[in-house]
């Protein structure tokens, strides 16, 4: 059974890199980075090129002479991120190991892979313009104006030879979509990512890119718990818009291979193992730091959080509740339960819509997980941290 071999292997990483390419929103940023260099594990460097501009010609003496400026840049890589998947020998044959391996690692890709590396990216980005102060106050009731605000400031740095594209957060994007400014004027075009030719839709050739609201926040922490994966920070705002050069971005994939081990080879059990690993990050070169602009939402403040607290089932009394302000907007309230303290499987709550929620009377022995998530104007903006309720 060749699983286990070389080929093998190489086959399943480009398979999953190439699903990475048409699944990730932000994958085309991969494809600015030909011109960089590793030097060492961590480091890698990217060229910045400035040019000094036209002088005057002088009969006499000629030419003024110009310097081009090439500044090699290190940058150090912060993610590496990785997983160990096994599949029991008794839940296949043998002929057909690859055809489910291939499924399972390239649905492991595209749910998990791909919105971690897109909310990474997403986040750093507008981590950036936030920094430099390159952002706008858009109004939720008039998204065309303040899409066209944003490429308007992009616009006054790189000139409008330059390709861009314009992420929006899917419930922005679907005001957008209803606009009245925006039917007449949005089109389909051509969108290269990889080797992979997209057709998406773009407004005076300006590709806009939806992406779903768990990964536009402005900062999230990557979980390295069993469970792994990513959640909204305490402090995270959501992202409503992001626009930026298509070239803006160095979007930096070290390594991303697959090891392969038959059941045999398997120390650990009768399982084959497949063994994921992705080491990456996203750059901007020097030159294009004012060319990342954002509009984020008003500004979250919990001066109160959700506290924990031990119960005993047949007489549960009490609530849980935060306090929060918004700089701007109308803040309104859900409550979620989730399956653990780092929010996976968090499920609505149907009804707790306001800041405290009663604690249900009816739970039984165990462990309960709630948190709130706060929006503004309707657009989600903050989320509590988790209360534990211990019931015993």
């Amino acid at each position: 059974m060749p699983v286990n071999s070389l080929e093998n292997a190489k086959r399943y990483s480009e398979e999953l890199d190439k699903m990475f390419e048409q699944k990730s929103a932000t994958g085309f940023f991969a494809d600015n980075a030909l011109a960089t260099k590793f030097v060492g594990a961590k480091t890698v460097i990217i060229p910045d090129i400035n040019f000094q501009g036209l002088a005057d010609y002088d009969r006499d003496t000629g030419f003024t002479r110009g310097a081009i400026t090439v500044s090699n840049t290190s940058y150090t890589m912060s993610m590496d991120r990785a997983r160990s998947l096994q599949i029991d020998r008794e839940d296949m044959d043998e002929t057909g190991i690859a055809a489910l391996a291939g499924k399972i690692l390239g649905e492991y890709v595209r749910t998990k892979v791909v919105p971690e590396c897109d909310a990474y990216v997403l986040s750093k980005l507008a981590g950036l313009a936030a920094t430099r102060a390159n952002t706008v106050d858009g109004d939720v009731t008039k998204p065309f104006e303040s899409l066209t605000l944003l490429i308007n400031e992009v616009r006054a740095k790189v000139g409008f030879d330059e390709e861009l594209v314009a992420f929006l957060d899917s419930r922005i994007y679907a005001q957008l979509m209803n606009s009245n400014e925006i039917s007449r004027m949005i089109t389909v075009s051509d969108f290269k990512q990889g080797d992979i030719n997209l057709r998406v839709q773009s407004l005076n050739g300006v590709a806009i890119i939806p992406v779903v609201s768990e990964r536009m926040k402005t900062a999230y922490t990557f979980n390295n718990t069993a469970a792994g994966g990513f959640t909204p920070a305490a402090n995270a705002k959501s992202i409503y818009m992001l626009v930026c050069p298509k070239s803006g971005a160095h979007l930096v994939k070290k390594t991303e291979q697959m090891r392969i081990f038959t059941p045999e080879q398997n120390v650990d059990a009768d399982a084959y193992k497949f063994d994921y690993r992705i080491y990456y990050d996203v750059f901007v070169n020097k030159s294009g730091l004012d060319a990342v602009w954002a509009w984020i939402s008003p500004a979250v403040t919990i001066s109160a959080q959700p506290s924990s607290a031990s119960k005993t089932a047949g007489s549960i009394s009490g609530s849980v509740s935060v306090t929060a302000s918004a700089s701007s907007g109308t803040l309104t309230y859900q409550w979620y339960e989730a399956e653990d303290a780092e929010k996976h499987g968090a499920v609505k709550i149907a009804g707790k819509t306001s800041a405290s929620m009663t604690i249900p009377t009816t739970l039984t022995a165990g462990k309960y997980y709630y948190f709130v998530k706060l929006k503004v104007d309707g657009i989600d903006a903050a989320e509590s941290n988790v209360a534990t309720i211990t019931v015993s």
